[in-house]
């Protein structure tokens, strides 16, 4: 008689993404090329967070590009050196903070189909309304594409890992690019630019490398708290709780 497949629990996805995001990273041959989709869905996010963040100070988002070299370019415009010094900012935090509610969030086969089909969605949307890149035309609709795979047709085993992995890369990325943090240049497209860091000083005084410290700072906060909570069994459901209150007790 077959044995039945054991359920898949999110404690086993997670730590099957850690151990796959790392080792593939650290100790496979062209180990950045196997992670590549998940690079460009970074950037991404990191472009995002700078378009978002200058929407929520009341400025303006125009255009996004990501390049195929792992680089991206957000287009904004402020009034004041607080909101480009936010929006600067925006872009650094961005991935640590959406990765760790992802990590969060997809603790399940339905949730986690849940948050890969959002972030889809989402990157459906900015291909419509932000991006102007002939690569990110070209390589996030890929990265959707992979996204709604597993979404529609990975298994609940499958489907977890493949969404805590996501989560793992965002989680990780400003904290293992930390040499960004302490630069004072970026190159972007082939040309030399103020690095983000160096923005964000420019804008509320000090030294960028202070700026950068406290940032890695926050970034490595958001993944160990992600971690942490995505550690965690999921609480019992109350109706469940309930039920068993309410089962009959005989008397002696």
């Amino acid at each position: 008689m077959p044995t039945a497949e054991p359920k898949p629990t999110s404690r086993g996805a997670l730590l099957s993404a850690v151990v796959v995001y790392f080792v593939v990273k650290t100790f496979v041959p062209f180990g950045g090329l196997l992670l590549y989709p998940l690079t460009l869905l970074s950037t991404w996010v990191h472009e995002m967070g700078h378009g978002v963040t200058a929407l929520l100070c009341g400025g303006r988002f125009t255009s996004l590009d990501v390049f195929a070299n792992g680089s991206g370019l957000a287009y904004t415009a402020t009034s004041h050196p607080w909101q480009a010094g936010l929006v600067a900012a925006g872009g650094l935090v961005a991935p640590p903070i959406v990765g760790a509610l992802v990590l969060v969030a997809s603790r399940g086969p339905r949730r986690a189909r849940i948050v890969m089909g959002a972030l889809a969605l989402a990157i459906v949307i900015s291909l419509i309304v932000w991006v102007r890149s002939l690569a990110g035309f070209i390589a996030l609709p890929i990265v959707a594409v992979a996204l709604v795979v597993f979404t529609r047709w990975g298994g609940p085993k499958e489907r977890m890992i493949a969404a805590q992995l996501v989560g793992v890369a965002l989680a990780a990325d400003t904290w293992s690019g930390k040499d960004y943090l302490f630069s004072a240049t970026a190159t972007v497209d082939g040309a030399v630019r103020p690095s983000d860091i160096v923005n964000v000083a420019h804008a509320f005084g000090g030294p960028y490398l202070l700026w950068g410290a406290g940032v890695a700072v926050v970034s490595f906060g958001l993944l160990a708290l992600g971690l942490r909570v995505a550690w965690r069994k999921p609480p019992t459901s109350p109706k469940s709780g309930l039920a068993a209150k309410r089962q009959p007790v005989g008397k002696k």
